[in-house]
Order: C-alpha cells, then sequence, then structure tokens
C-alpha cells in the first residue's frame, strides 16, 4: 500500500499523507483530514515502503518482526471530545509508523474507564468482539488513559504485550508510561495556594481518580479546610466546564482559585466567564495537559503540561522491548510534569482581568 493509494482514499495529496504520518505535531487545515488518512492507512495494514518489501517474510530490514499493534482510548468515545488524548494518539501513531509496525485498529470506548459500567458489562464478550473486529495477530496494546482493573486483567491476557500510558497508575499490572495526576494536581493547587488562594474549587472525575486525590490532599497538607460545595464532578468536557461555572456563577460560591482537572474543561470555564463578564467575578483558573489550545485562550491558560511526546515514544519503546523479549518484569516509567505559567492565574487579592475571550 503505497502512500499514493492512501492519499486517494483519504482525497488529499501524497505530501500531506508523509507529513501526517512523520509529523504527530502536523495540523491539517481541514480538522477531519487527519484522522481520514489514518483510517486508510490502517484499513490497508500501511507500513513504510522498504518494511512492505519484507512483510511476507515476517521480518523488517534489520532482521526484525514487524508486530500488528492495537490502541484503545478509554477516556473517550469520539476522536474529538478530549484534544490531550488526540494529541497523544498523533504521538503514538507517529511512532508506531516510524518503527514499522502495523497499527490495525484504534478503539474510542470510555466503559473501559467507567469501574460501574465495567461491573455491569460483559467484558469477556466485548473484548472477544474486539480482538474479532482486529485484522492480524494480536501482538500489542497500548492503553491510552484510566482502565477498569478487572478489565486491564483479560486484556492483558489477550495480547503478548501491554502498555498503559496513563495518569493513574494501574499499580503494576501491566508496563506504564505514567506522569502521576496526583503531582499534576498539587504542582497546580501549590500554585493557587502560593499566591494567597484558600478557597479553591474542583472540577473534575472525583471516583478513583489521582488528580482528586491530589487536590484534596494538597489542601489538607496546607490545613486548608475541605468544602464539598467546592467540587463539581464532570466527565471533563468543554461543555461540562462550561456548565459546572455557569452553575457557580447563579450560586452564592465565590471560589477564588479553580483547578479544573484537564484542559479542556478549563477552556469550557473560560468561555462561560467569557460570556459573563459583567458580573466582575474574576477567579484565578488553572488545569492540567497543555493542549494546543491553551496557548489560543486570552488569558492564555496556566497549566502543567504533561510530556505527550515523551509519554508516546518509551510506550511504543517499552512495548517493543517486551515483544522481543527484552524484559519480562513489569515496568513503570514515570515522568514529570511541568507548571507553564500565563495569564489565568493571579493573586487572591488583585483583580487584573478586564476581559475574558476565547
Amino acid at each position: 500500500m503505497s502512500v499514493k493509494k492512501i492519499a486517494e482514499l483519504a482525497g488529499t495529496s501524497p505530501a500531506t499523507v508523509s507529513r501526517v504520518l512523520n509529523n504527530p505535531g502536523y495540523r491539517c487545515q481541514d480538522s477531519g483530514l487527519r484522522d481520514r488518512i489514518w483510517k486508510a492507512a490502517m484499513a490497508q495494514n500501511y507500513v513504510p515502503n522498504e518494511a512492505a518489501r519484507n512483510l511476507k517474510m515476517g521480518q523488517s530490514p534489520e532482521g526484525r518482526q514487524i508486530y500488528y499493534l492495537h490502541v484503545l482510548m478509554t477516556r473517550m468515545d469520539t476522536s474529538s471530545s478530549d484534544p490531550f488524548f488526540s494529541e497523544l494518539l498523533r504521538t503514538v501513531e507517529c511512532e508506531i509508523h516510524k518503527s514499522m509496525c502495523i497499527l490495525s485498529k484504534v478503539w474510542y470506548m470510555s466503559v473501559f474507564s467507567d469501574d460501574q459500567k465495567c461491573r455491569k458489562e460483559n467484558l469477556d464478550s466485548l473484548i472477544e468482539t474486539m480482538c474479532r473486529e482486529a485484522e492480524g495477530p494480536n501482538d500489542g496494546l497500548i492503553i491510552i488513559g484510566k482502565c477498569n482493573q478487572r478489565a486491564l486483567k483479560k486484556l492483558a491476557a489477550k495480547y503478548r504485550g501491554v502498555v498503559s500510558i496513563n495518569r493513574n497508575s494501574t499499580n503494576y499490572e501491566v508496563d506504564e508510561v505514567l506522569c502521576d495526576g496526583e503531582k499534576t494536581a498539587s504542582m497546580a493547587v501549590e500554585y493557587l495556594i502560593g499566591l494567597g488562594h484558600c478557597d479553591i474549587a474542583y472540577v473534575g472525575e472525583c471516583r478513583n481518580e489521582a488528580r482528586y486525590r491530589g487536590y484534596t490532599e494538597t489542601l489538607k497538607a496546607h490545613r486548608i479546610d475541605f468544602n464539598q460545595e467546592y467540587v463539581f464532578e464532570t466527565s471533563q468536557t468543554e461543555m461540562d466546564g462550561y456548565a459546572c461555572m455557569e452553575q457557580l456563577l447563579h450560586s452564592d460560591l465565590r471560589p477564588t482559585g479553580i483547578y479544573c482537572a484537564n484542559d479542556i474543561t478549563a477552556v469550557g470555564v473560560l468561555k462561560c466567564l467569557g460570556r459573563y463578564r459583567g458580573l466582575y467575578y474574576m477567579p484565578s483558573v488553572i488545569s492540567a495537559d497543555d493542549i494546543e489550545q491553551a496557548q489560543n485562550t486570552s488569558p492564555m491558560l496556566t497549566t502543567v503540561r504533561l510530556p505527550k511526546d515523551e509519554m508516546g515514544k518509551f510506550a511504543l519503546y517499552l512495548l517493543l522491548d517486551r515483544l522481543r523479549g527484552g524484559h519480562k518484569g513489569v515496568v513503570r516509567m514515570e515522568m514529570e510534569g511541568k507548571l507553564m505559567i500565563r495569564g489565568s492565574c493571579f493573586r487572591a487579592d488583585q483583580s487584573v482581568w478586564s476581559d475574558y475571550c476565547i
């Protein structure tokens, strides 16, 4: 399968196909084009030409076996619901391509991140259906996002190798690349406290969620009273962020700082504040991820950057190393977040935002 054929199927040029397959940061003017290109590539089991010449022999030019890899996105049911995971998937796709492996299936199934739904779901039947959908052998699986522990055990039994990319640890169930959500939340809340904020709201998921633990433990460490009214449990979408902020604006609550568990929720919060800026309520807003949109808000969003590129690269490294027999014990690789200080946070005794606009 040539780049030219993929370009025909996706309705674009071979040059654009090549850029998308090799550069996770490449932006298409047509927002759906990137997904069409990868869908066409996966449908045809695309690998680079030098690997394709050796595919029938099952060997790469270096004498290594070509592996069929799958990706399971557990935090979203569509490719557009959370930009952080979409951006992370871009890196994983490109690294698989560069490693001359075949990415034959990407699933978007949020049921795997919901413990309550997993208790009701017939997981064996669900996983069997997934395996039938995928072409080629079940060599390796990359799970992007939180995964129910019971489901994780069943998935691991179906594959020669599984690696998790996550903010919530699998507790050494499978190999994982982790940017600890509890630590990133603590970093964000610590920054707000350092600016003099004591009334800090939380917007995000709460059940079995590392970021929520980071929020509550950091308040406790600073002897700040926990206020349940400041906790807004959401499914972490832009729409939920907007709705939570609207609810807050129509209440008597006035936290001076708001920690959102992810950037896209914070984008919704800022959009709502922009609409209601006449109320002159100006809380500091901080989050975690550092998606592309975080630098396109006004004010620019203060956030904790997760190293997406490194997380994707090391996940594939761990997976291929296991498939090649390089290691047998479970490996946990932890990456550090980095605080990106921008315009959406200020001291608790200051009012510096004159406008909200996104």
